[in-house]
């Protein structure tokens, strides 16, 4: 097992999340074209840069609504690492965990964005692995929650990531893991025998669900990983949401906005459900939160330009009929 330090007490805000993860940029491209070798070249409606990573994105999330986020990855010493870090900071993320390799070069996506769909082509940089392993230790110290995104892109983490959870959990963090989709499409099966067991909140979308249970349908497959993981917090995009506690489930539905670009959408309804979780929030309005999160930040280019703060997404929640899910704070 692992060793680590008894946690620091004094870190600023509460509760305070720790992130692990990939770090890359995102390039974003918008227009309806399917691309074609031979040379075709297409007509684009738009392109920008912005940060990209699912952990990234999920980081600026919390932090943007109010949650005390700090970031442990790595990325390599060039103008998308520069790039990384400065938009973090910009929002508010503790970048001072992040490793800085010289002999690698920071990941990129490239995203096809044609409205709620995306196609995605990915260069993974260096990710954590097991030679991290003292420095993961070392910072879980002080901290109330750890989140892990991107499960089947981080291969380095994986065989360490049971490890790094069970010993979390036995400092009294509580733990939330996404998977996103596997490019192999193998589905690891330690996934579900070794790391939901120490998982709280297990957040697939209902395609990865299915694939990773094994079975079909949605409530089918929320109910097979909820023998693993705690909580199970299915997206269905433009379905809205449901999740699972033991025998209990609820869901909510989408809430409908003018969306531009749905990169990061998942992982800022994460950060919205979080949120709500980690401030002792009932299971639906949780729900609520990340539909709200998610949504909003669809109607920006890029994961976190769209991001809401709290009063934001609750806002929505009033315009649209949900104030009886708002707890008083």
């Amino acid at each position: 097992m692992l060793a680590v330090e008894r946690p620091n007490t004094n870190l600023p805000g509460h509760p305070a999340t720790l992130v692990l993860g990939e770090l890359n940029v995102d390039l974003v491209l918008q227009g309806d074209v399917v691309p074609e070798f031979g040379q075709r070249e297409k007509w684009l409606e738009g392109a920008s840069l912005a940060l990209g990573s699912s952990g990234a994105i999920f980081a600026c999330g919390t932090s943007r609504l109010g949650l005390f986020t700090a970031y442990l990855g790595r990325l390599g010493q060039d103008t998308f690492g520069r790039f990384v870090v400065e938009r973090m900071a910009e929002r508010g993320v503790d970048v001072s965990s992040i490793l800085v390799d010289r002999e690698e070069t920071t990941g990129i996506s490239v995203i096809l964005s044609r409205g709620q769909d995306r196609a995605i082509l990915t260069y993974l940089g260096r990710g954590l692995d097991r030679r991290d392993a003292d420095t993961i230790c070392a910072t879980l110290g002080g901290f109330s929650h750890l989140h892990v995104s991107s499960y089947f892109l981080n291969i380095g983490l994986q065989p360490i990531l049971s490890e790094v959870f069970q010993l979390a959990k036995g400092m009294g963090l509580s733990t939330s893991l996404d998977p996103n989709w596997d490019p192999a499409q193998e589905w690891n099966g330690r996934l579900v025998t070794e790391v939901l067991p120490h998982t709280d909140i297990f957040f697939p979308n209902e395609n990865e669900a299915q694939a990773i249970s094994g079975v079909e349908g949605v409530e089918a497959a929320a109910e097979r990983l909820a023998g693993k993981a705690k909580i199970v917090v299915v997206k269905r995009g433009l379905e809205g949401a449901m999740a699972r506690w033991g025998s209990k489930v609820c869901s909510f539905p989408a809430l409908p906005v003018e969306s531009i670009d749905s990169t990061g959408a998942g992982d800022s309804f994460d950060a919205g459900f979080l949120c709500g979780y980690l401030n002792g929030w009932p299971l639906r309005s949780c729900l609520a939160l990340g539909c709200a999160s998610g949504a909003l930040s669809t109607t920006r280019i890029g994961g976190p330009n769209g991001q809401p703060t709290l009063q934001e997404a609750l806002t929505l929640l009033e315009e649209r009929g949900y104030s009886e899910l708002i707890p008083p704070r």
